[in-house]
């Protein structure tokens, strides 16, 4: 455990439960954590702090799928097979990272995200209702591809918002309803997450006992926003879905001018 004050540690776990609930609707999670571990522990390397919040993320976003799987009508097999896609995906990106300027990206995410914000306003009815009747082939491998491969590939390269992506993507291409679309991003994420921390794991970059604190809140928080998404429906998805998605726009733009 790295030397924390009573106090940070305290606001720490906040932004972890705060963090999961987040994710568990939505996505987005890491537009809190992970900015609150880099401003509240300067001291320590940067690997250390992005290793550490996937071993947080990765127990809030089981515990989301989880209670999702329990009453969401999820499609787990193609889940996986999503999240199979999005793993290849992400090392792919993170391969091609380094060649990438982020102050080139950041602008085209900006507009992408505001033309979808756009999108879920002029249409009301986006993710509210699940249409019914069986998936098509073509579709489900149109989702493992694109949604999977990606959003992977992005998640690799960039990373930020890759959880709302998801959940927007999986409505889009497989007609889900939104909350059938965060209960199977969650699946997609953890498959993702996996592959990332191992890869932390092995280069020895997780502070496991300060992982360990955090998870608990982050555990709680997730499990708490999957019961309230389940309970109160896609409208209220889409509410929240609303606020990360201009949320996310500010924090780049944010850290583009800033930049």
């Amino acid at each position: 455990m790295p030397d924390i004050s009573l106090t940070m540690l305290v606001l720490l776990c906040v932004a972890a439960g705060a963090a999961g609930w987040i994710d568990a609707v939505v996505g987005g999670g890491g537009l809190l954590l992970l900015p609150a571990m880099l401003l509240g522990l300067p001291h320590l390397p940067a690997a250390q702090i992005l290793g550490t919040n996937k071993a947080v993320a990765i127990v809030g976003t089981s515990g989301a799928a989880v209670t999702y799987l329990r009453k969401a009508p999820v499609d787990a097999g193609t889940a996986v097979r999503i999240g199979l896609a999005a793993l290849a995906g992400s090392m792919a990106g993170a391969f091609f990272a380094a060649g990438i300027s982020s102050e080139v990206l950041r602008p085209v995410i900006m507009v992408v995200l505001l033309g979808v914000a756009g999108f879920v306003l002029l249409r009301p009815s986006f993710g509210r209702v699940h249409p019914g009747g069986p998936v098509t082939r073509a579709r489900t491998v149109l989702a493992i591809v694109l949604v999977g491969g990606g959003i992977g590939f992005y998640d690799g390269l960039f990373g930020p918002g890759t959880g709302t992506f998801l959940v927007l993507a999986l409505t889009a291409v497989l007609h889900l309803d939104l909350v059938t679309a965060s209960a199977t991003a969650k699946i997609v994420n953890v498959c993702t997450n996996g592959g990332a921390l191992a890869m932390f794991a092995y280069q020895g970059t997780v502070m496991w006992k300060l992982a360990a604190l955090l998870a608990v809140f982050n555990l709680a928080g997730g499990m708490a926003g999957a019961r309230m998404a389940l309970k109160k429906g896609s409208e209220f998805v889409r509410g929240v879905l609303l606020v990360v998605v201009f949320s996310l726009v500010a924090k780049l733009a944010f850290d583009q001018w800033s930049g």
